[in-house]
């Protein structure tokens, strides 16, 4: 049975990283596309902002906590999360599956050639893994049918969609009606750092709650779009104590 955990009236699955890893494997199983999705903090205030994201994340089958403040959130409202389930970790354990299991996969997303550099290295720590079609993120609209059509003759089982949060989740629910795989999952930057284009935080950073931090530190420029972590927490913690509906 599922068992979620609302925050902001989205509905997050309460699943630590092998449990999710089985939710995959189940979702597989099934008829039909499913999609995954991993939101942060400042995903999760996004779709505060814009009812369709919110109405996307909440239709998801499996929607994971990438991020430490959607953790402290289920904290605050005393319902808490096992642990936070980031994307990055969640794709390379499915991954890890190729060896058991023959999956297929499609790369889209990115820039160029970074998908490309994305799939070798992938293919040199797991040589079973099955790469049937790499596209990478830059398109117009009139090229978005060649795309479904190029992901549909490879006939992948599970589509990476690396365009980067929310479009990543708008494109999938706009074209997932359209689409013959079997699951659909928001990656974001997964690739640059599969490619050795952009690296993690260090693993003290991720342990404790910190990599908003060092990705600050690295990307100051973010600083305006991080300010909806704090917006976040007050936001949960307001609504906890009766202060806004």
């Amino acid at each position: 049975m599922r068992r979620t955990v609302k925050i902001l009236d989205i509905p997050v699955d309460n699943l630590t990283m092998e449990g999710a890893v089985e939710r995959f494997k189940y979702l597989l199983g099934e008829p039909g596309i499913h999609t995954i999705y991993t939101p942060n903090a400042e995903i999760m205030m996004a779709a505060q902002r814009e009812p369709d994201l919110k109405a996307i994340l909440s239709e998801a089958d499996m929607l994971l906590p990438d991020g430490a403040g959607v953790v402290l959130a289920s904290k605050i409202i005393r319902d808490n999360l096992k642990e936070r389930v980031a994307g990055y970790d969640l794709t390379l354990n499915c991954f890890k599956l190729s060896s058991k299991m023959n999956i297929s996969y499609f790369f889209f997303g990115g820039k160029p050639g970074v998908a490309e550099e994305a799939a070798k290295k992938v293919q040199t720590e797991n040589p079973d893994i099955n790469i049937v079609g790499i596209r990478n993120g830059y398109f117009s609209a009139d090229e978005e049918s060649n795309i479904i059509e190029q992901i549909n003759a490879s006939n992948p089982d599970v589509l990476l969609v690396a365009l980067g949060a929310p479009r990543q989740e708008k494109w999938i629910y706009k074209n997932k009606h359209r689409l013959n795989a079997k699951i659909c999952i928001g990656v974001g930057g997964t690739f640059d750092v599969l490619a050795g284009r952009a690296k993690r935080a260090p693993v003290f950073f991720q342990k404790n709650g910190l990599e908003w931090l060092y990705r600050l530190y690295k990307e100051p420029w973010r600083f305006i779009r991080m300010l909806d972590l704090p917006r976040f927490i007050l936001l949960v913690t307001a609504k906890k104590v009766g202060l806004k509906k």
